[in-house]
């Protein structure tokens, strides 16, 4: 593995960069962190409703571009565009291309098989419930308002609501945080629900790690 891999991060909101670098600096600080920020793609996809060609188009001009600048692996951190990623990982094999959530489903499905998932974004809830393998139960719950609330700078009542919303959880096995954007409430959620919780960022760091030392 080279010592400073380049890895290009692509953001589809701003909310999920600080929470993927942090996860960086804490379990691989080696590594050259490059980030694409278009945050039209979630706004795009709220008004939509529905993933089509252009929108996976326009990943596969991200993907080319990120390639382009040398990075040795791709890592999306929007949990609603599955299947524009895996256009990506397809064009680009075998450099590592990693759905968010991917790392972060093998995980959770070793803890259990009642997996509760907590988004603050709908589309996440229809786009990701089918990458599960289908041995387990979902149960999708949409922490509403608290996306709105982070947007105006209002951590505190985004926090509120997921805390709110993960009641309806504490029947599950374990808790899966299907956006990076809400990673650090991981603690808030597991003292409300008495579950184990689950986060991309730490998953997603862990599996681009064992991915880029088999490569070398």
């Amino acid at each position: 593995m080279p010592t400073s891999p380049r890895i290009a991060l692509i953001h589809a909101l701003k909310h999920s960069i600080a929470p993927i670098e942090a996860a960086f600096a804490k379990a691989w600080p080696e590594a050259r962190l490059m980030n694409l920020l278009d945050d039209s793609l979630s706004a795009d996809l709220a008004r939509e409703g529905k993933l089509n060609d252009a929108m996976t188009e326009r990943f596969l001009v991200l993907g080319r571009y990120a390639a382009a600048t040398g990075a040795d692996a791709i890592l999306f951190t929007c949990s609603a565009f599955g299947p524009c990623i895996e256009a990506v990982a397809r064009a680009h094999a075998p450099m590592p291309v990693l759905k968010p959530n991917e790392a972060m489903i093998e995980r959770a499905v070793t803890m259990g098989r009642r997996i509760g998932l907590l988004s603050t974004f709908a589309p996440t809830l229809a786009s990701m419930p089918p990458e599960f393998p289908t041995s387990v139960q979902i149960v999708p719950k949409l922490a509403e308002g608290a996306l709105a609330a982070l947007d105006r700078g209002d951590r505190a009542t985004h926090d509120r609501l997921i805390v709110e919303s993960s009641h309806d959880l504490r029947d599950c096995d374990v808790v899966a945080l299907a956006q990076f954007s809400i990673a650090a409430t991981a603690p808030l959620v597991a003292e409300a629900t008495g579950r184990p919780v689950v986060t991309t960022p730490d998953s997603a760091v862990e599996k681009l790690m064992k991915l880029l030392a088999a490569k070398a």
